[in-house]
């Protein structure tokens, strides 16, 4: 298996008896999802999406990638949360954070339309300044308000630039299979699309369209990686709590919830996991935190954020674990050379790898972390290949879905994210919210 669950430093934390007796919880949530009885079955289908994807599209995402990276020195990637999130770890995670400023024959990738700020937005459109430039607008309806607007700006720039026929060869639209504000307007101006399948939610969409063409596009391969999500698939679905990690990493998280543990902390060793963790804090986070439930999920990298919140974590409030991402092989050897004057006291670490020194961090840090009463789950991953990430990407998937049906909400809604956009519509004068605004604008005065 690609990734395996080591419960050394929780064990302390967290007996086998109450592992055994969560396990008939465990179960029921896994039979609500196999069985499609649950809340929020209308969003279940990313559960066989690694076998049961539409290979036309899979391959005419292939294509398109390869004419992308013909055609363009910078690829626009237009979308918000679960529409930009996984791609963005994929690339930053397989290739590099740096994956942008690396020599390589594939685009440079940026991502729009993940804010409202006007600096981000002109930041990047200055960076494409003569630049060839290709853009993948990913929206289920078209209307959301921040992809929206950097979607205008750049279709603009492209139409300048190229001209309308010019433009439509370079814009490349995501979005619903037969309806919506986009699909409509990308089938009357003659761009090519892609499908966000009806049954599957943004945060659970990484191994559809959404994530595959962009990562696609970045030179990465996206058979290896549903292969690794097939394989997970496969091994998440054993009924034995005993065998399988992904049951047991629900029954773990939720036990420790119960003995007040309210945050959980994904701590990785690697730069390359920052995305990755925006990624999984969206997937667990929009899930879970409902109906005055759920885990608060953070994040940090380590060793960087043991100089900063490593303090907290050591001696601060404990209402927190840990799972730390072990990434078992590093993508490259780099050996600390010998200092003849021995400055800086370091010359036993000399002719040995980085990694070797930066896995005894995290060993030292795990005792340190268990010794001040924080419990540490392990995911210890095999490597960063496309293999690995696919399987990782379902193992978390699979089990933020059991695990919500454990804690007792629906994981696949979220109903408060639609509380701000009501009010930003209210106060920016959209018709139809006139009486809300009223409201608003007393309130605020």
């Amino acid at each position: 298996m690609a990734l395996s669950l080591n419960q050394k430093f929780v064990e302390k934390f967290v007996s086998k008896e109450e592992i055994n007796n969560i396990a008939p919880e465990v179960y029921s949530a896994q039979k609500l999802l196999v069985t499609r009885d649950g809340e929020g079955n209308d969003f279940l289908g990313w559960i066989d999406l690694p076998t049961n994807y539409d290979k036309e599209e899979f391959k005419r995402i292939k294509v398109a990638a390869g004419k992308i990276q013909k055609k363009c020195d910078i690829f626009v990637v237009i979308g918000i949360g679960g529409s930009y999130l996984g791609a963005r770890a994929a690339i930053e995670f397989i290739k590099s954070p740096v994956y942008n400023n690396l020599k390589k024959d594939t685009p440079d990738i940026y991502f729009a339309g993940n804010s409202i700020s006007p600096s981000a937005l002109a930041d990047l459109v200055r960076i494409c300044e003569g630049k060839d430039i290709c853009v993948n607008v990913v929206s289920k309806s078209g209307t959301t308000t921040e992809p929206a607007v950097a979607f205008r700006v750049f279709r603009k720039l492209l139409i300048d630039k190229y001209g309308e026929e010019g433009a439509k060869e370079r814009i490349f639209a995501t979005t619903d299979k037969a309806k919506g504000t986009l699909k409509k307007f990308s089938d009357d101006n003659g761009y090519e699309t892609f499908v966000v399948p009806d049954d599957v939610g943004g945060r659970f969409s990484v191994l559809s369209a959404v994530g595959l063409l962009p990562i696609a596009v970045a030179g990465i391969d996206i058979d290896m990686m549903m292969k690794g999500a097939q394989d997970a698939r496969l091994n998440c679905a054993a009924t034995d709590i005993n065998t399988n990690d992904c049951l047991k990493y629900v029954a773990l998280r939720n036990i420790l919830l119960r003995k007040g543990k309210n945050v959980e902390i994904l701590a990785a060793y690697e730069p390359a996991a920052q995305m990755l963790c925006e990624w999984w804090k969206q997937l667990f986070g929009e899930s879970e935190g409902k109906d005055g439930k759920g885990i608060y999920p953070s994040s940090v990298i380590f060793s960087t954020d043991l100089h900063s919140l490593g303090q907290y974590i050591q001696d601060g409030t404990r209402l927190m674990f840990e799972t730390v991402l072990n990434i078992k092989k590093a993508n490259d050897e780099l050996i600390i050379p010998f200092d003849p004057n021995n400055v800086d006291k370091l010359n036993f670490l000399s002719g040995k790898d980085l990694d070797f020194v930066n896995k005894k961090a995290m060993l030292g840090t795990l005792i340190a972390h268990t010794d001040g009463n924080v419990p540490n789950i392990v995911l210890d991953l095999e490597d960063r290949s496309e293999y690995s990430f696919g399987y990782m990407i379902y193992f978390f998937e699979y089990a933020c879905a059991v695990s919500g049906y454990t804690l007792g909400v629906n994981p696949f809604n979220q109903p408060g994210v639609e509380s701000y956009k009501k009010n930003m519509f209210a106060l920016l004068g959209k018709e139809g919210y006139e009486d809300l605004k009223a409201d608003l604008d007393k309130r605020i005065n």
